[in-house]
């Protein structure tokens, strides 16, 4: 496969999974505000941390308010990585990689753009965030399945789900650190309701409100709520779940080209890192920190999978 149809499949997926991802970061935000009482505009600068675009909105903005912040993620063309641009670029990649598609794929694909351009029109009221970011999320939705539906499990799908599941590792970790950055309670409220509602909204947030109840019985505990969301390999946005995936796919171009490169055991190495961990050692060392840690590997895992795929080739 030429690196530049690969690299166009890796990036369309990782564009459409951010779109929905920045739309879950909103929700997220959005959620634990009305939790909070006294909550102000200020709340949504750790919102902006959290999708690492804090210092290019103000460049923009003088200060940091809701609606400014909330156009910023979902319309604003001039962020790369607000919703609309996300849109945009994944359809973009996919019309570069329109032979490699199915039908189906493209056509929910370019049926996405049209339907979220239309709703995105113009600034979003608070009111109207939850249903637009339900169709974000059903658009999303309706892409993977018409993909994984539809295509040959050959190396268009391995890149297409490597790409898909950097971006939701990238993701999880971060919806997880708009916790720590926007609503970090006093040591008097860790445990108390007010901590319980806003983890609960970080579950709602990635859809995992239903099953990890399943699991814990409905006890929401901060332990609980990350250990969920990052080491549990049947959780299907976990940190865990996500490296699997990688690993296995980066497996099977392996096999097939014959070659490993660098990305295979960055790879490997956080997969191993993931297993190996414990949830008390994680908030013993820090949530915080260890989720910039895994940001900064996952990132570093990109790069690498763009350097030895010979991307831009």
């Amino acid at each position: 496969m030429l690196g530049r149809t690969a690299n166009g499949l890796f990036w369309m997926f990782r564009y459409i999974e951010r779109a929905e991802n920045i739309a879950r970061l909103v929700d997220a935000g959005l959620r634990m505000s009305l939790t909070r009482s006294g909550a102000t505009d200020e709340d949504w600068d750790g919102v902006l941390r959290s999708a690492d675009v804090r210092d290019t909105f103000g460049e923009k903005y003088a200060k940091v308010t809701a609606a400014d912040a909330i156009d910023y993620l979902m319309r604003d063309l001039s962020n790369p990585s607000s919703v609309m641009s996300c849109i945009d670029s994944g359809r973009n990649n996919a019309r570069m990689v329109r032979t490699a598609l199915t039908r189906e794929t493209w056509e929910a694909t370019n049926e996405c753009w049209i339907e979220i351009k239309q709703v995105m029109a113009k600034r979003l009221k608070s009111a109207d965030l939850p249903e637009v970011i339900d169709i974000i999320k059903r658009r999303a939705g309706l892409i993977r399945g018409a993909f994984h539906g539809s295509m040959l499990r050959n190396e268009i799908y391995n890149f297409a789900r490597i790409g898909t599941f950097i971006e939701r590792a990238d993701n999880t970790s971060r919806i997880l650190d708009v916790k720590y950055y926007v609503l970090l309670p006093a040591i008097s409220q860790v445990g108390g309701s007010l901590d319980n509602m806003q983890w609960e909204s970080i579950l709602r947030s990635v859809s995992a409100h239903r099953s990890y109840r399943w699991v814990y019985d409905g006890e929401y505990r901060a332990a609980n709520i990350a250990d969920f969301l990052i080491l549990n390999g049947q959780m299907p946005r976990s940190l865990a779940y996500s490296y699997e995936k990688i690993v296995s796919n980066l497996g099977y171009i392996a096999k097939g080209y014959g070659e490993r490169h660098a990305a295979h055991d960055t790879a490997e190495s956080i997969r191993a890192t993931l297993a190996g961990m414990s949830i008390d050692r994680i908030m013993d060392q820090g949530l915080h920190e260890f989720l910039d840690n895994f940001i900064s590997r996952n990132n570093q895992l990109g790069v690498e999978i763009t350097e030895g795929y010979r991307f831009y080739k």
